[in-house]
């Protein structure tokens, strides 16, 4: 009797390891099949993200942003319907220096152009989508005059949407550095003055025109400093290099013992974008930082270049170019391949610069600058009144007009490039 109690405590004791082991076993295989749910769940929400994204940009999901849907080709299509994207006088820190309209300019067709990429569309411009990705950020653009006319777009592109008490704008570094903030979002839009780079004695954003431009081709921290932990950087440098021969610096200003010499234009360009590339191998965070280059900006000051009468400019313009693939002598391709050198070699040690090859696209808006229309800083004289051509901008761009599709660009790009990083960090 009592042998048989044991054997039946000894087959009880069996079946609980039993029941227990079983369990461990279901508990594994739950615990597996959670887990290939979850990364097919994943994959799944992947997979449809970058659909979307495609589908945003009117590409094929095999598509990348850069291969197919080349954005720099296109054609300006007129659209009176929904441009501009914002009205001239509605902006809060609309520049006297960009606003034709308030300065007397009455054919105002300008305003309606969308560009139109040949084989995709841009994203329509959201304001709101584009201060959400910016919460907690910084959007730096930094070089000349061309890149605050980008930068004051971009402030107008947002500046509607947000009410006048969650808004600011102030300068500090001299004047060098301008801050839009939007606070809701904590986010800053910012504008840093340095035409060349690297250090220069047109480094001044008030008293910068000098009768000889002098760099000093291996400094760049001085101004480095003020955009390192930036989010997003823009840079530009061109306008002020238009000349055969740079003065070049060894040592500092106002150093006694400091060595000037004249050195031929693109050999001193490329120096200062080799050490604007050395600092930003070194110092840019790559897990952070975006970066862009957007390339020349064309001038039209030479009308006998798209068949007008020679000595004009474009000073009554109101069309634009219509030959395609036109290139003006205001863009100088030697130029350009040096930036796209310089880039390529960024991206062979690892750090990725993203071009945003504006050039031919703004090459056709010939009617696009403000010409006369604008504030004259200095007073006209009785000669220049009598011949306005002699002091028609045809340098910068009137707003709203180009550089808002130059922003619609980056837009594009901040968005496909911004989330394609996200992506890639998750998975890490």
């Amino acid at each position: 009797m009592v042998k048989e109690l044991r054997n039946e405590e000894a087959k009880m004791k069996m079946a609980k390891i039993e029941q227990i082991m079983l369990g461990s076993s279901w508990g594994i295989r739950n615990t597996f099949h959670s887990l290939v749910a979850t990364l097919t769940t994943l994959l799944l929400v992947t997979t449809i993200y970058l659909k979307q994204l495609s589908q945003n940009l009117n590409v094929s999901s095999s598509d990348s942003l850069s291969s197919k849907c080349d954005l720099f080709s296109g054609k300006w299509v007129f659209d009176n319907q929904s441009y501009p994207l914002y009205k001239e006088q509605h902006c809060s820190f609309m520049s006297d220096q960009l606003a034709c309209e308030k300065f007397g300019r009455k054919d105002l067709s300008y305003q309606n152009w969308r560009w139109k990429p040949h084989h995709c569309d841009l994203p329509r411009f959201n304001a709101t989508a584009l201060l959400e990705r910016l919460r907690n950020k910084r959007l730096v653009f930094v070089g000349d005059s061309l890149s605050r006319g980008q930068w004051v777009s971009m402030v107008c592109l947002v500046d509607s949407i947000l009410s006048p008490t969650l808004k600011s704008m102030h300068s500090t570094a001299n004047g060098s550095l301008n801050i839009f903030k939007a606070k809701e979002y904590n986010a800053t839009i910012e504008h840093y003055w340095s035409p060349l780079l690297v250090e220069s004695n047109s480094d001044d954003p008030v008293n910068h025109r000098v009768a000889e431009r002098t760099v000093r081709i291996k400094a760049i921290e001085k101004h480095a400093r003020h955009w390192t932990d930036a989010h997003f950087l823009i840079f530009n440098t061109y306008l002020w290099w238009r000349r055969p021969i740079m003065n070049v610096l060894w040592g500092s200003f106002g150093d006694s013992d400091g060595v000037y010499k004249g050195v031929e234009m693109l050999r001193v360009y490329e120096m200062a974008l080799r050490t604007w590339s050395d600092w930003l191998e070194v110092h840019v965070n790559r897990n952070k930082t975006h970066l862009f280059f957007v390339s020349m900006s064309p001038t039209h000051e030479r009308a006998e270049e798209w068949g007008a009468a020679k000595g004009d400019n474009c000073y009554k313009e109101v069309d634009m170019i219509t030959e395609e693939e036109y290139w003006g002598k205001g863009s100088d391709p030697k130029m350009m391949r040096v930036v796209e050198n310089v880039l390529d070699d960024l991206k062979a040690r690892g750090l990725n610069v993203q071009m945003l090859n504006i050039t031919q696209l703004s090459e056709y808006r010939k009617e696009g600058h403000p010409s006369i229309y604008r504030k004259q800083w200095e007073p006209l004289t009785q000669q220049q009144i009598s011949n306005p051509n002699s002091y028609a901008d045809c340098i910068h761009w009137c707003l709203p007009g180009v550089p808002d599709v130059w922003n619609e660009l980056l837009y594009a790009y901040i968005f496909h490039q911004s989330q394609t990083f996200d992506m890639a960090k998750a998975w890490k």
